[in-house]
Order: C-alpha cells, then sequence, then structure tokens
C-alpha cells in the first residue's frame, strides 16, 4: 500500500481502472468497506482480468469517525492507497498530490455524507454507485444506486428508480463471516461495547466497568468479553478507566490491572475481562449470550449477529455525550459553544429522538431495550441478570433479530453493481464465488 503522503515520482505503472471506496466512521469500516473490498479483490483482481484494477480507499470528515480509520484499515492490505478523512479537501483540490490515479473508474459510497463522494467521483471524473440504506440523497448525480430494501427504494423519486437495485443489507453477510474456528471458553458470556470515539469512552468504559463487577456478584457464572474497536487501544482503556479520566472517580469499579498476558483485564474486585483485539470480533460476540453497549453502528452489528442487548445512553453525562453528526454536531464541538451548545442539542435529540438503536429503527419498534436517563451500574446490572435467568426472553429477542436481517448476498449483488460500471476491459469471466 501506498503511503499517503504528497506524491513524489513514481516508477511504479498506475492501474487501468481504480475502484475508490468513500467511507467514514470505524463500524462502516469494518461491516461494509472490508467484506465488499474483499469481494472485490477475489473478484476483479486476478489474472483473467484483461485490465490492470486497484481499490482505493478515501475516507471523509465526520463527526463520527475518530481520525484514526486509515490506521484501522492499513493492515488489511487491501487497498493500493489510503486517504485520511483529514486529507479529503486537500484530495479534491489536487487529487495528483496524493499519487497517480487512473484514468477511469467508479466511485463507491459506503458510509458518512452521500455528498463527499460525488463531489470525488466528479473530480476524479469517475461513475458513481451508493449504497443507500434508508434514503439515496443525490441521485441525479448517481450512476447507479444499491439500495438495502424496499423502504429506500420507494423514497427514491420515480424518475430515478430505474438506476436502483435492491441488494439486501451488507449487514445480513456478517452471520457468514461469523462461522469460523475460534470458539470462546465455556461460560455465560455478556458482550461489553463502550464504544469507539473518546466522548463515549469516557462515559462508557467507567460504566460498564462497574456494572461488570455488580452483575458478577450476581451471576458468578457470568464470563465478560470486550471487543477492542479497531480505532481504539488498550492503552486508551486504561486511560479512561483511571484518573485522567474525571468521570471514573464517580464509578466504583477502581482502576484494573492488564493481565499478565495482555489479554484481559481485571478489576479490583477481581472481574477478568477478555479483551479481543482481532478486528472484525464477530465470530466470538456471536457466541455471546447477550451485550450491553453504546448507540452506534456496534448496535447494527449486534443484530446482524443476533446478539440480544441492552443499548445505553447515561444522560449524566451530557456534556461529554456530543457525539451527534450533522452541523449542529459540528457546532456542538465549537470551544466557544461546546458545554452549553452540547448540553441543549442533547437534551433535544433526547427528547425527540426518536429510537436510537439500529434494529429498532429498522423495525420501528422496541425490538431492543434502549435505556436513555440518568442510568446507573447497579440497574443495568440488574435488569442484564434478569434477561439471562429467563432464557425464553432471550430467544425471543434473537429471533425478533434474526427476522429483521435481509438474506445474505448483498455484498456479492453491490460487486456485481461495480462490475456493472467498470470499463469493458476490466471485466472478468463470472466464476460461481
Amino acid at each position: 500500500m501506498h503511503a499517503v503522503q504528497p506524491h513524489a515520482a513514481d516508477p511504479t505503472p498506475v492501474p487501468d481502472v481504480g475502484i475508490v471506496l468513500v467511507s467514514n466512521g470505524p463500524g462502516e469500516l469494518t461491516t461494509w468497506v472490508r467484506p465488499v473490498a474483499q469481494r472485490l479483490q477475489r473478484r476483479l483482481l486476478t489474472p483473467e482480468s484483461q485490465a490492470s484494477l486497484a481499490l482505493y480507499l478515501v475516507l471523509v470528515p465526520c463527526p463520527n469517525g475518530t481520525g484514526r480509520e486509515h490506521r484501522a484499515a492499513a493492515p488489511w492490505g487491501l487497498f493500493e492507497r489510503i486517504t485520511p478523512a483529514n486529507r479529503f479537501w486537500s484530495l479534491l483540490l489536487r487529487p495528483g498530490r496524493f499519487g497517480p490515479w487512473p484514468r477511469q473508474g467508479v466511485v463507491v459510497f459506503l458510509g458518512g455524507d452521500q455528498f463527499w463522494s460525488v463531489l470525488l467521483s466528479a473530480r476524479l471524473g469517475y461513475r458513481h454507485l451508493t449504497y443507500a440504506e434508508w434514503v439515496a440523497r443525490w441521485p441525479r448525480w448517481n450512476d447507479r444506486i444499491a439500495v438495502m430494501g424496499p423502504r429506500a427504494a420507494s423514497r427514491l423519486p420515480a424518475r430515478w428508480r430505474s438506476r436502483s437495485r435492491v441488494v439486501g443489507d451488507l449487514m445480513a453477510d456478517l452471520s457468514e463471516a461469523a462461522r469460523s474456528e475460534q470458539p470462546l471458553p465455556p461460560g455465560e458470556w455478556v458482550a461489553l461495547l463502550p464504544g469507539s470515539k473518546p466522548a463515549k469512552l469516557r462515559v462508557g468504559v467507567p460504566f460498564l466497568l462497574e456494572t461488570a463487577d455488580r452483575l458478577a456478584a450476581r451471576r458468578p457464572q457470568c464470563r465478560f468479553l470486550l471487543p477492542l474497536a479497531p480505532t481504539t487501544t488498550v492503552e486508551e482503556l486504561l486511560r479512561q478507566a483511571g484518573a485522567a479520566n474525571p468521570i471514573a472517580a464517580r464509578y466504583g469499579a477502581g482502576m484494573p490491572e492488564l493481565s499478565p498476558d495482555g489479554d484481559a483485564l481485571i478489576t479490583p474486585a477481581g472481574t477478568r475481562i477478555l479483551l479481543e483485539l482481532r478486528s472484525p470480533a464477530h465470530a466470538v460476540l456471536s457466541q455471546c449470550a447477550m451485550a450491553l453497549t453504546t448507540v452506534g453502528a456496534n448496535t447494527a452489528e449486534l443484530a446482524a449477529l443476533g446478539v440480544p442487548m441492552l443499548v445505553l445512553v447515561p444522560t449524566q453525562h451530557l456534556h461529554v455525550m456530543q457525539a451527534w453528526d450533522g452541523l449542529a454536531g459540528v457546532l456542538a464541538r465549537l470551544p466557544l459553544l461546546r458545554w452549553c451548545f452540547g448540553v441543549v442539542l442533547t437534551l433535544w435529540r433526547l427528547r425527540h429522538r426518536g429510537y436510537l438503536a439500529s434494529p429498532n429503527i429498522s423495525a420501528a419498534r422496541a425490538v431492543v431495550p434502549e435505556r436513555v436517563g440518568p442510568i446507573t451500574p447497579a440497574q443495568i446490572a440488574a435488569e442484564t441478570a434478569d434477561w439471562l435467568a429467563s432464557p425464553d426472553r432471550l430467544q425471543g429477542m434473537r429471533d425478533d433479530l434474526h427476522s429483521l436481517r435481509g438474506r445474505a448476498g448483498a455484498v456479492a449483488a453491490l460487486t456485481d453493481l461495480v462490475e456493472e460500471l467498470l470499463p469493458a476491459a476490466a471485466a472478468v469471466a463470472r466464476p460461481d464465488s
């Protein structure tokens, strides 16, 4: 993979065709970008292709991003070049500064603001495909639109519907990826997902550590798993659990220690929390009886895997829970307005929120519980223990989540659409794969 530095003379031949995947945050990278890139690589980057192709990843500015997504994607080895979000505007102004681009290509929107991919496709002179989970906002400037389901398709103006195709839910393929040889040790496993952004970790880490201690006291058979987000480090978890985070002092777990082999956090009460450092963690998550999670793309991942969950938004820390998207979220993070505007904004969003978890939004009903308010670890531990003691109720939630999931095959269908937009020379014989 080429470095994302201003480009100097490069003797490497420029590929004939480029496929540029555009995305934003860690959830979209794991659940959309990676499986699509892997499929494209298997299907198109083959000796049978009559043209040389290359995959590129462009990350776009987004309040839901961490700024470290490019580091998370680099070890995958899937991309010719990765452009970080903080270089996006430079890329639009002077694309050649970061390396040569093929003369022909396709830009594929897989997360963020759809307008950024419209701009990029126009700047590069490439064709454009949008994956629309709920709505395609700029159909006029899309050559093709891959919609998740009938709901998104129905929201397209009639004149643009001929450009669309229902491909299904990219999340639906996660269950296939989860079938791997990575069994967890026996036990009643509960997953803890505190988030990936600093604002969420600041609250989520101490809150969930105390919750784990209290739940372990109620149900000693419980075992705990914490999948590390690809943009987070173990050091960041420890920092948010300690004195560097003033919120941590309001919770009773105390500062955990890292186990000698580095694979677990151990709280002062003796609760052991296994760390899953590999990403994505679908194989181990799919084996959990339940998950305690913040809002975000992780709720869609858990739903696709059929993992029952409680979705937690502790509103007693509104001044740091300003991880909203859009212009309002940007204003809430400005130094002079951050505290006052952020609190007002968050209170308004919570009062007019509708549903926050992805499966609830999709179903337009409460499939999984959302606990929004000045909740405490004691309350959440007690509720989690009640759910775990009621396997029939848990199975009912699991069945509801499975019923929301579309048929597998969306990744393959999206890849087919990308191939249709490529120049004829880039086509390959279609094997069953």
